[in-house]
């Protein structure tokens, strides 16, 4: 069962830095310009805080 666990966390640690390498790769030379727009769209890459504000206080 130990060997199954070290493998398992080995698999994981391999996957997460594909993970963070291909979402670098992915946003720093824009190969799918569609993800950014759609971030755009989201408001994911922008801060909002200024809009809602304006809400509260009524404006």
């Amino acid at each position: 069962m130990k060997t199954f666990e070290r493998i398992l966390i080995k698999i994981i640690i391999v996957q997460f830095f594909f993970l963070i390498g291909t979402q670098i790769f992915i946003h720093s030379f824009n190969i799918l310009p569609e993800i950014k727009q759609l971030a755009e769209y989201e408001g994911v890459s922008e801060s909002n805080f200024t809009k809602l504000i304006e809400t509260f206080n009524g404006e």
